[in-house]
């Protein structure tokens, strides 16, 4: 009896490791978790509407600013809808390489009590809608390639089809445990999946729709760089969500990820502006505003994986690459990307999914495993690069092309001159 009460603190102990084992193991609700992921849910759909929405909006002329409005609002309302019926299935249900499969089509199967298996300490229903709004900003950037000129009919189907073949295949391949994963590309929050995805599809957009009149020849400056501004920082604001959600935990990688979205949309700021003044002679707020999206875009893919100091070199360096992404490479390309969606999205996609390969290693003050090797990540990100932009630029074809041959893509020349607030929807943004 004596040794039996002499093992009874081992025995406990050894109980007590096994209960922690078993509580590890086990899924088990967060409220710390929940709270912030359901946070940073709301501040994506800030970045979307209004956001996004005011950003674009304020790049365009005045006659048009309805139109974009109405454009973002309208995608972000259906993607979210496809989201739940077959999106989220497709993107995280299953282990297909470029799908997933049909397991979770309308929601099947999730009650308020399932737990996200991806996040293991947050409901699924909330996991759910933070990666609807990730598909709905992806597909309303899109639109700022060829505002101005498109039918809103064209939008909405494109918008269909592009969440469909192109959005959802990249997600399963980075997120969804399907190719580049299984790979091991590194992307945070949407290097690859969102900006190089939704920047090659804008760009090929703005080829196929055409210039708009009066390209090169008539004054074509954002009627309200006010809204701009405002549009831009509310974009920062809910990037945070964007990026420090993407931890999915209230942790410390969450904490990184939001020091390095300072950070790096500073230096890129910064960065844009000087190189700006040094080439045009004068420092200009739409430099400033298109400078922090540009650090917003780069920092993106990296925010989880690289330290503080390396978010400072990655937003200095992504803030001189959209600079020329936005002149010089634009002027090359000879393409009429109204709201420069390629110039800051896929310029500063690239340079941050890239860039991650070599400032996520440890002695540069990254996450990565001691046996990181730059080398091999710096291919593998490449690699997961060149899938998208091929992936996208397909797609995007065809769908364009599909949609030309339906509905047409491109309002008349009476209604474009006109404007597509009164043409296309019968109201206008302002009163004359």
């Amino acid at each position: 009896m004596k040794k039996l009460f002499a093992l009874l603190p081992a025995l406990s102990a050894a109980g007590s490791a096994f209960a922690q084992d078993a509580a590890e193991a086990a899924p088990a609700l967060s409220a710390g978790d929940t709270a912030w992921m359901l946070t940073s849910t709301m501040l994506v759909i800030l970045m979307v509407i209004p956001g996004l929405a005011l950003f674009y909006g304020g790049l365009g002329r005045a006659k048009n600013m309805l139109s974009v409005l109405m454009q973002v609002f309208m995608i972000f309302s259906t993607i979210t809808i496809l989201w739940a019926i077959y999106g989220y299935s497709l993107a995280f249900g299953g282990e297909g390489t470029f799908y997933g499969d049909f397991s979770k089509l309308f929601l099947s199967g999730i009650t308020p009590d399932t737990m996200s298996s991806a996040l293991s300490t947050i409901p699924e229903y909330v996991f759910i809608s933070f990666q609807s709004t990730f598909a709905a900003i992806t597909c309303a950037l899109i639109v700022g390639a060829f505002a101005e000129r498109i039918k809103f009919s064209a939008v909405m189907i494109f918008s269909v089809l592009w969440f469909t073949f192109s959005y959802i295949p990249v997600a399963h391949m980075v997120w969804g445990g399907g190719l580049l994963a299984q790979d091991g590309a590194l992307d945070f929050a949407g290097g690859t999946v969102v900006h190089i995805n939704a920047a090659v599809a804008g760009l090929v957009g703005a080829y196929m729709v055409g210039k708009r009149i009066g390209f090169g020849r008539e004054s074509m400056a954002p009627h309200s760089l006010t809204l701009t501004m405002v549009g831009a920082s509310l974009l920062w604001v809910g990037w945070f969500g964007f990026n420090a959600g993407s931890a999915g935990a209230a942790d410390g990688i969450a904490g990184l990820a939001f020091i390095n979205t300072i950070l790096a949309t500073g230096a890129a700021t910064v960065s844009w502006i000087t190189g700006e003044a040094v080439l045009k002679g004068k420092p200009s707020m739409l430099g400033a505003a298109s400078g922090a999206v540009a650090g917003l875009v780069a920092v993106t893919p990296a925010a989880g994986f690289i330290g503080p100091m390396g978010s400072i070199v990655l937003g200095l360096i992504a803030g001189l690459a959209c600079l020329w992404g936005v002149s010089g490479l634009k002027r090359m390309l000879r393409v009429d990307d109204a709201f420069d969606v390629f110039g800051v999205h896929g310029i500063g996609g690239i340079v941050g999914a890239i860039l991650t390969g070599v400032l996520a290693a440890p002695g540069l003050g990254g996450t990565g495993d001691a046996d990181f090797s730059i080398a091999s990540q710096l291919w593998i990100q490449t690699y997961g690069v060149i899938i998208t932009i091929v992936w996208s630029g397909v797609v995007s074809l065809v769908a364009y092309k599909l949609i030309d041959v339906m509905v047409g893509l491109r309002v008349s020349e009476e209604e474009e001159r006109e404007g597509l607030d009164i043409s296309a929807h019968g109201e206008s943004a302002y009163r004359m």
